[in-house]
């Protein structure tokens, strides 16, 4: 899901591979100007507003967002230092009651320039980041990520057992970055009856609230974005189903769950309510 995560060029579990004679680093750090304007926003406050952000892309994290010094105000440092495996020691602050709530790297090995007088801060400890007046959620948005949805006439049947679940001819393909295919059926095409909703959404930044369902003793079965951005409407309250705890079928053949597949939640978005979301957006 994006450069250096999930299966990203960068990441542990890359799909592909660099064609080079010679294999590279078992890690690899990337950095570039986001060339978006970005802001923090802390008990009320901006605490961070910059044009001039860099975005770091590290194996196995979600980018994070680094913002000039000058940029930056309300920072409270303290006494906790710790080291970064490949960018040195890292000295931390306060920001107004939230503790280990940002961090700088003090000690910059010359190759990574580009991360001197920066500050980075922690995404659940802030009360929320923005591009321009547009709140991002989850974590900071991939500029290499990507999604496209795709109509499709193939033959899908979702079954439990020897119950169908679900059986469409029209289901929708959607490519996502890092991910394998995800497919989605229309709500005429599922067995209502089959599906139970269970408390506990995750957030995705690209696709928006996501709520789960069981599927009789199969724990989190299914899932549906009942109100996805516009930027992915076509799959909005429409439903997929995770084929290693459901049998899955397409066109005859058995879907399995890809390796590297595992998404990891976290953020200060987790859990919010589609109301909540969307008054923030």
């Amino acid at each position: 899901m994006g450069l250096s995560w999930q299966q990203g060029p960068l990441g542990a579990k890359a799909v592909g591979r660099f064609l080079t004679p010679e294999p590279l680093p078992e890690r690899l750090l990337w950095a570039e100007p986001l060339r978006r304007r970005m802001r923090v926003r802390h008990g009320g406050e901006w605490v961070a507003d910059s044009e001039d952000v860099v975005l770091l892309h590290e194996p196995g994290r979600y980018p994070v967002a680094y913002f000039p010094r000058d940029d930056v105000t309300g920072l409270e440092e303290e006494a906790r230092t710790t080291n970064h495996r490949d960018l040195g020691a890292t000295k931390w602050f306060a920001v107004g009651t939230a503790k280990h709530a940002a961090w700088q790297h003090a000690d910059l090995p010359a190759h990574a320039e580009i991360l001197r007088d920066r500050v980075a801060f922690a995404w659940r400890a802030m009360e929320a980041f923005y591009e321009e007046d547009e709140r991002i959620v989850g974590h900071a948005a991939d500029p290499y990520h990507r999604i496209d949805i795709r109509r499709t006439s193939r033959h899908l049947v979702v079954r439990d057992g020897d119950r169908v679940v679900a059986d469409t001819k029209r289901p929708l393909a959607l490519y996502e970055s890092g991910f394998a295919t995800r497919w989605y059926v229309p709500r005429e095409d599922v067995d209502a009856d089959a599906l139970e909703h269970v408390e506990g959404e995750t957030f995705c930044p690209y696709k928006g609230l996501a709520s789960y369902y069981d599927i009789g003793d199969r724990k989190r079965a299914a899932w549906s974005y009942p109100d996805a951005w516009a930027e992915v409407a076509p799959v909005s309250n429409w439903v997929s189903f995770e084929p290693d705890v459901v049998d899955v079928w397409l066109d005859d053949r058995k879907l399995a769950l890809e390796p590297g597949q595992t998404v990891v939640p976290h953020g200060i978005d987790r859990g919010l309510t589609p109301e909540e979301i969307e008054g923030q957006r």
